[in-house]
Order: C-alpha cells, then structure tokens, then sequence
C-alpha cells in the first residue's frame, strides 16, 4: 500500500493537471510542470534522511507516521510527499525475508503496485476534477492514509528496536549535518533545472542557484566520507551497486480529457504486474546485471515510440505499444536495484539501502522534467511550435535510456569478467 499510494498522489497530480492549472490561473507548460516536480523532489529528497530515521527509531513508527503525515497534507490539499513510506515499508520486507527466491518475489510484488497505484490515483482525480471539484481527490486520499495508519498500528508487528552505542550521540548516528547539506543541495539543483526553463536560463538567480547547490552537495560528499555513521556508506558500494543507480538514473497536443489520458495509460498496470512477476522469477536465474539490461531496453523503445509518434495517430499503434513496453522498464529495474543494495547491506541498515534507491528515482523524476522542459523551450521556436518542443523533450529522454542501456552493458560486462575471476581462482584453488 505504501508504494501503490505514494504512486497514486503522483498520478492524480498529473491526469487533472491543466484543470487544477486553470483553477489557479497557470497555463505555462513550465508552471505546470511543479506540480509533479514539487512532489518527486520532495520524495525524492527527503527519502535521504526517512530511511535512516527508521533505522534509528523503528520502521513500524516510521512507516505508521508516514502514513499520518501523508494524510495531514492531503488534507490540506498539498502536494505533499510520503517519503517516510517507501524506504521504511521496503525496510520492514527486508528484515522480514532473507535474501533468495521469496524474497525477490516479494519485492517484485511492491514494485508492481506502481503502475496500479498510478492508475487508481488519476483515475479518481480525474473524476473528481472533471465531474465533482478537483480538491476532493486530496481529501479522500487522505481518508484512505489514515485509515492506512491506523491499519499499520494492528497489523504490522513491531520490529525488534535498534541495537546503539551509546556512547554516540543521536546526532551523530542521525548525520544531521550529512542530512542537511545533502537536502539543501538537492533541493537547489532541482529547483535551478525545474525554474531554468520557467523563468530563462539567462535568468542569474537561477545558474546562481545551480552552482551553490553543486557547491553544497560536494561538501555533503566530503562530509559522507569522514562521518562515523554516513547516510550513504561509501563502504558498502561496489561496481555492482554503482552501475545500478546509475541505470536507474537515467531513465497536450491531441486535447484529450483526464479521464481518457487515465485511460490509455490504464494498460501498464497489467504490464507492470507482468514485469515485476517476471523479475522475480528470473532475477535469481540471469542475475541482476541481464535485468538491468533488459529494463534499460524498455526504457529506450518507449521512449523512441513515444518520440516519433504522429499525432493524428490512432492510440492503438505506436501509444498503445509504448504503454505495454515502457513499465518493463521501471517495475524490472526497481525490484532488481532495491534487492542488490539490501542484500548489500547490514538488516540494521535496510531503511538507508531503501532510502538510495528511491532518492534516486525520485529524484530523477523531479529533476528529468526540468531538463527535458529546458530543452522544450530552447527548441519550441518561442512557443510558436509545440509540437517540435515536446519533441526535443522526448528525444531528450531517448537520450537518456540510451546512456542507462550503456551502463547496464558495462555492468553485464564486469559482472561476467567478476564471474570469470572467482572460476579462474577456484580451479587453481582445487589444483
């Protein structure tokens, strides 16, 4: 429930997106792009420091509060973000299961409640924005979060409470300076490439913005490598690990209704299901690196798809074919990536191996729309042509999965050059 509603706040504000839009008087391709990017920048950014509190303090109290925090803001009809959820839900299935076949299972299984959560959150914003008042989407869901959190309460068994020195102080076992440089930082780099084509790159406060946020994120890196307790251990990354966030990241024209766009993307919730389950069955037989490989390729004709569609079209060819080929995509390579680094790590530190993962999908969500709308203005003729800038956005994103296929190559290949050294060293260990 945690992945499927943290998708489902996504969905419903993207599908009544130009009617909130009107609601508020924005019409701004640019404008209207914070509304999804405001919400995966702060999942994705605050996921950073979630993952750690919950090893801290517990995931069940974590998970629960998420679930309370969530439903607060939805109140209020904010975009707000669950961001203490997802690390903390995929924490708690990683104490539970040892590392094998049920487990990969069982995160291939939360990784398909994206698509379906996408799906039900545009579904009934869509209805609601179009047949009743766009604000109750935010309301009911967050009746639903609460009832969810209360759910948490009974149902979920409390997990056994963390094991400290207490000769370190909680300040330190947090890396609250850690934690603030690196949300700072992010927060001003997605905010630079998010405003950058809103206001013009010629624009100083924005390039501004830009080179103080890389400022502050190297100084989280330096202070990640000298920090007792990092909220990113160096230690327990390898090239395995590296070329697997790096895959992970990279990755109105035809005036349809909310309800009909909800419709034509309906169909990646089977497909989505139909790539987590292949994930677990397989991710055990080909390892990762195949998966990568093969999420990295739907990405890519996707995006191709997308890019070169006419758009008098009928959906039922290239669109239709996109929608069933893209969620192989993500719902191959979440599950993979989130199995590599638990697996990776220490069960006392499952909710940071969670909160890597999902800062940088997050993330990338957030800051992938700044960049490919700074390409869209740069190329749309002064808005005169929106066609060919929606174009250039897209062939941005080709762009995009093409260099994350290359990485998931160059994982396969010392994958398989790792696997020919430990053969090569235990036959002249048997001789």
């Amino acid at each position: 429930m945690a992945q499927l509603m943290t998708q489902a706040a996504l969905g419903q504000a993207i599908a009544p997106l130009h009617i909130i839009g009107t609601y508020f008087g924005l019409e701004n391709p640019g404008q209207l792009s914070w509304f999804a990017a405001a919400y995966s920048l702060t999942v994705g950014t605050f996921i950073l420091i979630a993952g750690r509190l919950g090893d801290l303090f517990g995931h069940k109290i974590l998970f629960v509060a998420g679930f309370f925090w969530f439903g607060l803001w939805s109140l209020l009809a904010g975009f707000s973000a669950p961001a203490f959820l997802l690390p903390n839900a995929i924490a708690i299935l990683a104490r539970i299961y040892e590392p094998g076949r049920k487990k990969e299972m069982i995160f291939s299984l939360f990784g398909a409640t994206a698509p379906s959560g996408f799906t039900v959150g545009a579904l009934f914003s869509s209805l609601f924005a179009q047949l009743v008042w766009w604000p109750w989407g935010y309301w009911v869901c967050a009746m639903v979060c609460i009832l969810l959190g209360v759910a948490g309460i009974l149902v979920i068994p409390a997990t056994p409470p963390p094991q400290f020195d207490n000769s370190v102080s909680m300040w330190k076992r947090a890396d609250t300076l850690g934690a603030f440089t690196g949300v700072i930082g992010l927060i001003l780099i997605n905010f630079s490439w998010n405003q950058g084509p809103v206001v013009g790159w010629d624009t100083v406060y924005v390039y501004v913005i830009l080179i103080i946020g890389v400022l502050v994120i190297a100084l989280f890196f330096f202070i990640e490598y000298h920090a007792p307790h990092p909220l990113v251990p160096f230690d327990a990354f390898n090239s395995h690990t590296a070329y697997t966030l790096t895959c992970i990241i990279l990755e109105e024209l035809r005036d349809v209704s909310p309800l009909l766009g909800t419709a034509m993307v309906s169909p990646t919730t089977i497909s989505g299901l139909c790539a987590a389950l292949t994930t677990g069955f397989i991710l055990n037989k080909v390892g990762p690196s195949t998966v990568m490989m093969m999420a990295m390729s739907g990405f890519l004709v996707g995006s191709i798809l997308l890019a070169t569609v006419p758009i008098g079209q009928t959906y039922w060819a290239q669109t239709f074919v996109a929608t069933i080929v893209t969620p192989w995509g993500m719902d191959m390579s979440f599950p993979a990536s989130n199995i590599l680094l638990s697996d990776a790590m220490h069960k006392d530190n499952q909710g940071l191996a969670a909160s890597l993962v999902n800062t940088v999908i997050n993330y990338s969500i957030s800051i992938g729309l700044g960049i490919a709308g700074t390409v869209e203005v740069y190329v749309n003729n002064g808005g005169k042509d929106v066609l060919k800038g929606y174009r250039g956005a897209q062939w941005t994103g080709v762009g995009l999965a093409g260099l994350g296929l290359a990485s998931s190559i160059l994982f396969a290949l010392s994958e398989r050059a790792q696997r020919a050294k430990e053969r090569k060293k235990a036959r002249e260990e048997a001789v």
